[in-house]
């Protein structure tokens, strides 16, 4: 775990690779969820979320939910560079918010808002997190609330209401 407290997180990079590729030859939307969930892992690592501390804690975390919004294209072989932002947390969730970018072009590729949960695995219920991850947590905040907030951050999918003829 890294003492340096980026605003945002930007250290997980990835490659479109030809399996995630569709019919539309382009990235599938399933996989934005899966490259998205390795950034998540970078992050979890960067916070004290990693392999050891859950394995030692008999802790993990699950997804409560997620949001994705696709901004433009990317296709085999695009590199990919991805930022997170800490948004908001207490004792036993988080919510966060990744960006991906095209790592040469350096245009906005898609977003993922998520709120996770920290779990016992014994009881798999919710646990509150250990006090130094909390303490950990806050530091992060602190620096990444000087941010402005991600213009998808909060989004909710859903029509305009038509107005009815009478």
């Amino acid at each position: 775990m890294s003492d340096v407290l980026q605003a945002p997180f930007d250290v997980y990079r990835d490659r479109v690779r030809p399996e995630w590729i569709d019919h539309n030859g382009h990235m599938n939307m399933g996989y934005y969820l899966v490259v998205f969930d390795l950034a998540t892992d970078e992050f979890f690592r960067w916070v004290g979320l990693d392999e050891a501390h859950r394995r030692a804690r008999g802790v993990t975390t699950f997804s409560l939910e997620t949001h994705v919004t696709y901004q433009r294209e990317v296709g085999e072989g695009d590199p990919l560079r991805f930022t997170t932002r800490l948004i908001g947390f207490d004792a036993k969730r988080l919510h966060y918010f990744h960006e991906m970018w095209h790592a040469e072009a350096g245009y906005l590729a898609a977003t993922n808002e998520l709120m996770s949960l920290h779990v016992s695995l014994e009881t798999r219920r919710a646990a509150p997190m250990a006090p130094e991850v909390l303490d950990r947590l806050g530091a992060i905040l602190a620096s990444h609330e000087k941010l402005p907030l991600p213009a998808h951050a909060g989004r909710s999918i859903g029509l305009k209401k038509r107005p009815t003829a009478s």
